[in-house]
């Protein structure tokens, strides 16, 4: 997950050609109508269930964060994902080609099909010390909070579905998906909505990390490795024969520091990974930079995209004409490390998905808020399906980083508890059957 900060006002343009006829006729089966069905005999059966599991809940989120899950790698943690699914009894729970994991629970009606999901991987690299030490009430290990904390909140509403026998309108599909953080470019939720089920889901929800929060607007983002190429010379003997890669990167981010972002929506831009060179006595023949942009707004975007390859160009014609008799010249490339969507439509408390979290924390007594960041519901919001992410309860920090940490405290069995009450809203309810 990726934390940004919260505005969006989708350019008039493109409200006309895409946002406004959706701001208008929501999407099949989802109406501001939507009611909230806390006091359902079984959904309290269910509430009462899960704040009795909550040790349960808090073992699955040690043991399966002790399993590594790095970008790319996360096969290992999806297969015992899976075996859990299968306890809970989702006998037919499968592994898809890019390692999503996927359990389907059909609907006793014509309600929407809604599709929950956790992240399995995390952005730690392989080799990371995954141990889980446990302090008073809290937990410190990488991805405690983010996102096993989110994995851990469907295998509790899976859970609490069955034992409680609560029957759904709609179909309910639990995903543990892949490639949420960075590098993985959402890959997991790409294969899930443009192939395996395109055209097949009404509304998505993604639990990912901590508290008590609802993202419901989508940050954008363009991500590129730059790669500065040039001839490369020893540092005394080649000395004003050839331009350097390194120096042409300094150039750049000199330019770049220099960028005023457009106005207006907050755009954002960022050098964070910087490498190359062959020694110290070496005119650079390499360097590369990791750069990040962000955004709710498309047009902004694209500008300081437009700005970030404007300022780099500049940088290799000053370094090259800094030797003008110099055998070869810096060439750049750039290699694309992510591009996450900013969402089609604008998203408002009164939007009816996040009405419906809301009045599910409502009924919780749970002090959530709204907000914008960078997270697997990107997508779904790009293609105009009604999505948001929630926070999976309890309270952390540090997250996507050493000592990430979370503590569960007096009340963090409601974040399963609200997951649990926005599908049975979301879906509607048929009813339940005694056990």
């Amino acid at each position: 997950m990726h934390s940004c900060t919260r505005s969006h006002i989708w350019p008039l343009i493109r409200q006309i050609a895409l946002g406004a006829v959706l701001l208008i006729a929501p999407a099949a089966g989802l109406s501001a109508q939507n009611t909230v069905p806390a006091n359902d005999p079984g959904i309290k059966r269910a509430f009462d269930a899960i704040k009795s599991w909550n040790n349960w809940i808090l073992e699955n989120q040690v043991s399966l964060c002790e399993i590594p899950a790095p970008p790319f790698k996360e096969q290992a943690r999806g297969i015992e994902f899976r075996k859990r699914m299968i306890a809970l009894g989702y006998r037919d729970t499968k592994i898809d080609a890019v390692g999503n994991v996927i359990a389907e629970r059909a609907g006793r009606g014509n309600g929407p099909t809604v599709m929950i999901a956790g992240h399995l991987d995390t952005v730690f690299p392989e080799g990371t010390d995954v141990t889980v030490k446990k302090e008073g009430g809290r937990f410190t290990g990488a991805g405690i909070g983010d996102d096993c904390r989110g994995l851990t909140v469907i295998l509790a509403v899976a859970r609490a579905l069955n034992e409680a026998k609560i029957e759904t309108r709609g179909k309910v599909i639990l995903v543990a998906n892949v490639g949420e953080e960075g590098p993985g470019n959402l890959r997991g939720v790409r294969e899930l909505l443009t192939n395996g089920y395109k055209g097949k889901v009404d509304q998505f929800i993604s639990v990912d990390g901590t508290g008590f929060d609802i993202t419901s607007r989508a940050v954008g983002s363009h991500r590129y490795n730059v790669v500065f190429t040039g001839p490369g010379g020893h540092s005394y003997g080649a000395f004003g024969n050839v331009p350097s890669a390194i120096h042409a990167m300094g150039r750049a981010i000199a330019n770049i520091d220099e960028i005023v972002p457009p106005s207006g929506i907050k755009t954002t831009y960022n050098v964070g990974v910087i490498k190359g060179g062959t020694s110290v006595n070496t005119i650079s023949p390499n360097g590369e930079m990791e750069v990040d942009m962000r955004s709710e707004s498309v047009e902004n975007l694209e500008k300081v995209d437009a700005m970030i390859h404007e300022a780099v160009a500049r940088a290799v014609v000053t370094e090259n004409a800094r030797w003008p008799g110099a055998r070869g010249t810096i060439t750049v490339r750039y290699d694309t490390i992510g591009i996450r969507p900013v969402g089609r439509v604008v998203q408002t408390d009164d939007t009816p998905i996040v009405k419906v979290a809301l009045d599910a924390a409502k009924a919780l007594d749970i002090d959530a808020q709204t907000g914008s960041s960078s997270t697997d519901s990107n997508l779904p919001m790009s293609m105009g399906i009604p999505a948001m992410t929630i926070d999976g309860g309890g309270r952390g920090g540090n997250s996507h980083a050493a000592g990430e940490w979370y503590e569960d405290g007096p009340t963090g069995y409601k974040g399963p508890q609200w997951a649990l009450l926005i599908v049975a809203s979301l879906t509607g309810i048929v009813g339940t059957t005694t056990p």
